[in-house]
């Protein structure tokens, strides 16, 4: 019999941890952070602490009791035992987003990641791009290491020094997996099926041993720019005759959707309309939405502008149907000193220099190593190009960016905001100063611009009803009775409980 444990996305937005056990093999359904859950105890300047391992996290049930899932370093500078065989034969990702993977950092370095092409690219950025902490998601550097030091001093008293991250740093198991191509692991066939998300490479599983026949769906939707993936992997998944389907249902009490169709269609007319600025807030990752902005951007002829992580990522997806780095404009703000613009001063032996009068290599020491490359782009622009000429251009700008706006000073600028509305506390205080910031400037705000990355309640019904399984999990969603109705099928609808 096939055992599955659930230990996060129970009645709640995210955080899927899935355990899946047979008689001699196991592997979970990806190994999310719980935003809310772990909003509870820790917030942005109260954050777990790396010293204490994952105990800061299971203190309050964030991470499961497993034996040999965790990190030897961590387990062992606590003085906990570490399992010399992993308990878990993999961790199947269905996509990039943080509430799928964001603690795959504390998986021990023997347990591989499944995962398609197109996740391991957006993860990839996410390490590489993102800001230090628990982010070893593809690569894993040891803590508490000491290393003998190569060269002795007379009068030192210690042989050895701590390490840094890039002397222990090695590359994790990955296995990247194909479309409808099968693959085992032990006991189990297993095989991903791409599905339209708010996020390229998402995909769900099917799932084949000889207890049980399982479909993961991860998360999934028909209204953006890969619905036929979506209906594909539900025809796909009826011939598979699954015994057990594990769905999301984040949306399941919605009647519809707005399309990225729609928001491409609104957002080319008010670009045509509209003479000054336009500014633009959209998740940076979520390929298929900078899509439909960059095609409005040109049906009206303006150079979209993105900021240095967006042209990290379109980097990575070169030749894979998206826009080229080369076909945008990459926005350089000012960091540290703030010498990009030309405009300020910098002190020379005593002697007080415009920025504009020295050496490009003392600007580049503004900039991370990774940003680089990107400064010295040919077609890169700053806040002077965006106050001067601001009718040529459409800018991306995540909130977290708005001090930009402090340079660039713009008049007669629109914002349009393409994300999803605040859902706790926290993102009410930030809406409450994002508007803050724009009515300061003066700029119009337009709203209703996103799409949800989620299917409605009659989509996902009318799945589970096409897949036709035994039984049926509702995970990732608040309102698992929504699923009550399913029950008139014939399909035994089971409320799932997190494992103790």
């Amino acid at each position: 019999m096939v055992q599955i444990d659930f230990h996060g996305g129970v009645e709640e937005i995210g955080g899927n941890k899935i355990h899946v056990q047979g008689l001699k093999n196991s592997f979970f359904l990806d190994f999310g952070k719980s935003f809310n859950s772990e909003g509870d105890y820790f917030s942005e300047f109260l954050q777990p602490r790396k010293l204490n391992g994952i105990m800061d996290l299971v203190e309050f049930g964030l991470l499961p009791k497993i034996k040999g899932l965790y990190r030897e370093d961590y387990l062992r500078h606590l003085g906990l035992n570490h399992h010399q065989k992993p308990s878990s034969d993999g961790i199947l990702i269905s996509h990039a987003h943080l509430d799928h993977v964001g603690y795959l950092h504390h998986i021990r370095d023997d347990i591989p990641f499944y995962m398609s092409e197109e996740t391991y690219l957006i993860i990839k950025a996410l390490e590489e791009t993102g800001m230090a902490g628990f982010n070893n998601y593809l690569n894993y550097a040891d803590d508490f290491q000491l290393l003998a030091k190569a060269r002795l001093n007379k009068n030192s008293k210690t042989t050895h020094k701590r390490a840094n991250a890039g002397d222990t740093k090695k590359s994790r198991p990955i296995e990247i997996v194909e479309p409808y191509k099968d693959f085992e692991m032990g006991e189990f066939t297993i095989k991903s099926a791409p599905v339209d998300h708010s996020l390229p490479g998402s995909c769900a599983f099917l799932i084949d041993s000889e207890e049980e026949s399982l479909v993961y769906t991860g998360d999934f939707r028909f209204h953006g720019k890969r619905e036929d993936e979506t209906k594909k992997f539900i025809k796909e998944a009826k011939k598979f005759a699954p015994t057990t389907l594990i769905t999301e249902g984040t949306r399941i009490d919605r009647e519809r959707n707005t399309t990225e169709e729609e928001i491409e269609k609104k957002a080319r007319e008010l670009s045509l309309s509209h003479k000054g600025l336009i500014i633009v807030n959209y998740p940076i990752r979520d390929l298929d939405r900078f899509l439909t902005f960059y095609e409005a951007a040109r049906d009206s002829d303006r150079t979209m502008v993105v900021n240095t992580k967006q042209a990290f990522l379109l980097n990575a997806f070169s030749g894979r149907g998206y826009p080229e780095i080369d076909d945008v404009a990459v926005y350089v703000p000012r960091r540290t000193w703030g010498l990009m613009g030309g405009q300020s001063q910098v002190c020379f032996d005593g002697e007080w220099l415009c920025s504009s009068e020295i050496d490009r290599e003392y600007i580049l020491g503004d900039y991370k190593g990774w940003e680089k490359e990107y400064i010295a782009w040919e077609n890169n622009v700053n806040y002077r190009d965006l106050q001067e000429r601001p009718e040529e251009y459409m800018f991306q700008c995540d909130y977290f960016e708005f001090k930009e706006l402090i340079d660039i000073k713009p008049e007669n600028a629109i914002y349009i905001k393409s994300k999803t509305e605040p859902f706790n506390d926290e993102m009410e205080i930030d809406g409450r100063r994002e508007r803050n910031w724009l009515n300061h400037f003066g700029i119009e705000v337009h709203t209703g611009y996103h799409a949800s990355g989620h299917a409605c309640g009659p989509e996902i019904l009318d799945m589970v009803r096409d897949i036709s399984p035994e039984k049926v999990y509702p995970i990732h969603t608040r309102e698992v009775r929504a699923f009550d109705v399913l029950k008139e099928d014939g399909i035994e609808v089971i409320y799932p409980e997190i494992k103790g």
